[in-house]
């Protein structure tokens, strides 16, 4: 009788290296979802990211800022991070991630003020912000249920010009008034939020 190659001690130990494998990996990447954020790279993956209040359109954003890292320093609700997967044009660069904490479009516009190269310009009003626009994920609404919830709209820095309810009781967002300070979005009670800014 042949033998079968499958049999022997080496296909044997592969076998079980792969069945093993398929057995951790699930596990191994539950582990790391659950695990704290910091120190982890949330750096969002996608090419677009929400920008700091005052920055310059992507592309001369990039030609302009020095990722010298002051508007991080500088930011008094600490919502601003510096990049740093390995992406060599934009690493360094700061951006905005509202999951973790909103920009509250601050008195002192710190952030635009300690800028040095330009990169982020000054506002002097801060409806003249153009950070993102907030768009709404009716079906994970809680008001889809009949549920009267009003965080979004209470939270919102520039009120109801750029948030509002409709007359069929949904939320609607005002693409030119809102700022995309990303308020709305942090203080959502849902997960995954039904409501997220997008880049300009």
């Amino acid at each position: 009788m042949g033998t079968n190659p499958s049999d022997t001690p080496h296909d044997r130990r592969a076998m079980f290296r792969l069945g093993l494998k398929r057995l951790v990996s699930p596990l191994a990447e539950l582990i790391e979802e659950r695990l704290p954020t910091a120190g982890r790279d949330r750096t969002p993956a996608c090419r677009e990211v929400l920008r700091p209040p005052g920055a310059l359109p992507e592309v001369e954003f990039l030609a302009r800022c020095y990722r010298c890292g002051n508007c991080v320093e500088v930011c008094p609700a600490k919502a601003i991070h510096p990049m740093n997967r390995q992406d060599v044009e934009r690493a360094g660069t700061p951006y905005i991630d509202p999951d973790l904490a909103a920009c509250t479009l601050c008195d002192q516009s710190a952030c635009m003020k300690a800028c040095p190269s330009g990169a982020l310009q000054v506002m002097g009003d801060k409806r003249q912000i153009k950070i993102g626009t907030a768009t709404v994920d009716r079906y994970a609404c809680l008001r889809r249920s009949s549920n009267l919830c009003t965080i979004c709209l209470d939270t919102c820095p520039i009120g109801r010009e750029a948030i509002d309810i409709s007359d069929g009781g949904e939320l609607q967002v005002n693409p030119v008034a809102c700022v995309g300070c990303g308020i709305c979005q942090y203080n959502c009670p849902v997960r995954p939020r039904a409501i997220s800014v997008k880049p300009r």
